[in-house]
């Protein structure tokens, strides 16, 4: 998935040649679809700002606290061991319930049905920092109000590109397993449920209107927001500032303050350097807890084949860093 070739204009059509690779694109999104793209990435941050008055005496209690920390470790963990190790890397196997299980978590975070993510994150890779990448911040030059525009381009406005990646190229095994592609046609109803379950455990929890109301709002709204700029944070961020102890083909850094909210993602370097690596944070120091949760499942029997780091292939890539300059 990391060595596909660079076109010379991505194609948006799904035509394909008997001699060339399928295109990168496949036409565009419905006019449906993209009023849902912007309601599912506005929507809660538009809760977010509203969130400090809404808080102020009354607004936010211990129980919206813990119901939202619970949905954001269910949900970020769908994301991060789910989409991201699991399926777009094939970091480890999964049985047949916890497979199904990650799919659902990981749709629970709002950030699109598991094929499409999939695709998207596949094509990062291929084109990292380089035409075709659909969220590098280094899209539009070095200079500073280029890079300005960057940020915003790899943060959140490659969000709104109508363009679609063409799943039959970057994620044919996810369209051909048949308990995934059922996952993701029912993406809306993991999502749906991601913001009125907490509502109504809340409701439940205090027997009142009002706890329904905070538990929607900040464990359900508030909640996803966090979660998206996390995870866009690894895109933008981490492909501008931090350290390079690795060789990778691209800017890929490990930027720290960002660790434990992303749950291991923002050791971003090793995992471009390393992309298949079932855990990220392999220096000293360097807490991943996704890492933590595969050998866990693994302990359980739930998790095989997990590719764990050797300290001949971390040497390698190290060294090969080192003589490159990073």
């Amino acid at each position: 998935m990391d060595g596909a070739p660079t076109p010379t204009s991505p194609a948006r059509t799904t035509a394909t040649t008997a001699q060339g690779p399928k295109p990168i694109l496949d036409g565009e999104r419905g006019i449906a679809a993209q009023i849902a793209v912007y309601g599912f990435s506005l929507v809660p941050l538009l809760a977010v700002i509203l969130a400090v008055p809404f808080a102020w005496g009354w607004g936010l209690t211990w129980t919206d606290v813990i119901i939202a920390a619970a949905f954001y470790v269910v949900s970020g963990m769908g994301v991060t061991v789910g989409f991201h190790r699991l399926f777009t890397h094939g970091s480890f196997k999964a049985n047949r319930a916890l497979k199904i299980a990650l799919a659902g978590a990981g749709q629970m975070a709002a950030q699109g049905p598991v094929i499409i993510w999939v695709a998207d994150h596949r094509r990062h890779h291929a084109f990292s920092d380089r035409e075709g990448d659909p969220h590098s911040p280094w899209t539009y030059g070095t200079s500073v109000p280029a890079l300005a525009k960057g940020f915003w381009h790899a943060h959140m406005g490659w969000i709104f590109d109508r363009d679609n990646t063409n799943q039959q190229r970057f994620a044919p095994d996810l369209l051909a397993d048949k308990d995934i592609a059922r996952q993701s046609k029912y993406f809306w109803t993991w999502t749906i449920g991601s913001i009125i379950a907490p509502a109504l455990i809340g409701g439940l929890v205090t027997m009142s209107w009002h706890g329904a109301l905070t538990a929607f709002f900040w464990a359900g709204l508030v909640r996803i927001a966090l979660l998206h700029h996390v995870t866009w944070s690894v895109n933008s961020i981490c492909h501008m500032i931090g350290e390079r102890p690795f060789a990778a083909r691209d800017k890929s850094a490990n930027f720290w303050p960002l660790a434990l909210l992303s749950f291991g993602e923002s050791w971003h370097n090793l995992h471009h350097a390393d992309p298949t690596c079932a855990r990220h944070g392999v220096l000293r120091g360097q807490l991943d807890i996704s890492a933590r949760t595969i050998w866990f499942f693994e302990k359980l029997g739930w998790a095989t084949k997990v590719r764990w780091p050797s300290p001949q292939r971390l040497a390698r890539i190290q060294a090969t860093a080192g003589e490159m300059g990073h």
